[in-house]
């Protein structure tokens, strides 16, 4: 579970109160508990990763502002149109077929926002990111680049550049055998004959993704008030998602944020893409599923404190939420901002004795006459082949079997089932043990 280390200071002036002991209590609406606290610096650690927009101070700050009453509902992105430009390259669909981007504006880089930014970036691409593989961010000074921007992939030794805080240009090929980012990442493009390169119309190299940034374009400096972000992935609402939680983050730290058009070979994005999905909530989910019964101005009390939106029985989700599936996952927004201590426990009901079941006691008689005939007892996987199962097994019978959907080797594409009815059958005929039938 990710770790984020968050200035006190800063948290408090984003969210715009003094927070000291009650950081404690509000970190448990965004599922993470304080770790440690270091003199201004604090520790959270975080007990789901399905909510990557929380691991930076902005993030929480944005939740904690709705819990606090300092603001409602969904934070606004307003998003600038502009004649910012990438051009994607079919060369890429086999390899990292996706990319978002924005241009952030008019805010400032401290070393605070500089910390809080490098930390998101490296959070969001190793953990939801999975590694980089799904998901790898790149943020650079704009003032250096020459728009459009290309994303293409190129053969391996076909590209020379010097890589972020190295001093000699490098192939493509000579970063991932040298290169200590290039050694860590070189299994994503293992099987791939050309590797994802990002240039401007300048000719000059921005990244090479999902890798490492170049040290001449990709280096981001204390006061630059331009930026220029991607995400590149091979999933595109992944991609996307990366764009709104930067867009999220950088908004609230002053900056106006452009768009960009993605050009494809077809069709034209324009990113990011920061509208609100619709999901229709009922009084009666809450009270199914909760026991609680709310009106419908203390659901959307609730919701808007949790930075959703609501109305005529219409929950919308924020751009930077993607964890919401269906109606159940905003039950359960509801339920964490209204308190679990607040759901009354019922009194039991019923009260049950255990006990060993016919069928277990006779598994156990089977056991040990096994075992005292010189057998050994084994305790196989309960997934195995269908070979297996059946055929070496002389079942010659048409048996139901669970299968795996996409199983990962073909000698555990079935569940394990038959084994001690089909045992059984054979002992049966053995005339010298009497076993309940009944059982079986």
């Amino acid at each position: 579970m990710p770790t984020i280390n968050v200035s006190l200071k800063d948290l408090s002036s984003l969210v715009g109160k003094k927070l000291n002991g009650e950081v404690k209590e509000l970190l448990e609406f965004a599922k993470a508990e304080l770790e440690k606290v270091d003199g201004d610096e604090i520790s959270v650690k975080f007990n789901d990763t399905n909510l990557p927009y929380l691991w930076c101070a902005e993030g929480l700050a944005t939740l904690f502002r709705g819990i606090l009453g300092k603001e409602k509902g969904i934070p606004e992105i307003k998003i600038e149109a502009s004649d910012y430009r990438i051009v994607v390259d079919k060369s890429v669909r086999q390899v990292r077929p996706f990319i978002a981007s924005l241009v952030a504006k008019g805010g400032k880089i401290d070393d605070l926002f500089l910390k809080q930014l490098i930390q998101l970036q490296e959070k969001f691409c190793e953990n939801f990111g999975r590694r980089r593989q799904k998901v790898a961010v790149g943020i650079y000074p704009c003032r250096k680049i020459g728009f459009p921007v290309y994303y293409q992939a190129v053969p391996p030794k076909s590209v020379r550049f010097v890589p972020l805080e190295f001093s000699k240009e490098m192939t493509l090929a000579e970063i991932l055998e040298s290169h200590p980012k290039g050694k860590e990442y070189a299994w994503i493009l293992a099987d791939t004959k050309k590797y994802p390169l990002l240039i401007d119309s300048n000719q000059e190299v921005l990244s090479f993704p999902p890798v490492i940034n170049s040290n001449s374009m990709g280096k981001l400096e204390l006061d630059d008030n331009e930026l220029f972000f991607e995400a590149t992935g091979t999933d595109d609402s992944a991609v996307n998602l990366a764009a709104c939680i930067f867009a999220m983050a950088l908004s609230m730290r002053g900056f106006r944020i452009c768009s960009v058009k993605v050009s494809y070979s077809g069709k034209t994005v324009i990113s990011p893409d920061v509208s609100s999905e619709k999901i229709s909530l009922g009084k009666d989910d809450v009270s199914r599923i909760l026991g609680v019964e709310l009106k419908d101005s203390e659901l959307k009390n609730l919701l808007e404190m949790a930075r959703f939106d609501f109305k005529n029985g219409v929950v919308s989700v924020p751009c930077f939420r993607n964890d919401i599936m269906h109606p159940v996952d905003i039950v359960e927004e509801v339920c964490i901002m209204n308190g679990f201590g607040r759901i009354e426990s019922l009194p039991l009901k019923t009260y049950t004795a255990g006990s060993t079941t016919h069928l277990q006691e006779c598994i156990d008689v089977l056991r040990g006459l096994a075992v005292g005939l010189g057998f050994q007892e084994v305790f196989s996987s309960v997934l195995t082949s269908r070979e297996e199962l059946l055929d070496r097994m002389n079942m010659k019978k048409a048996v139901d079997v669970v299968e795996v959907e996409n199983p990962s080797s073909a000698s555990v594409g079935v569940l394990r089932s038959w084994l001690l009815p089909g045992l059984m059958d054979v002992l049966m005929k053995n005339k010298h043990v009497d076993f309940p039938q009944k059982v079986f």
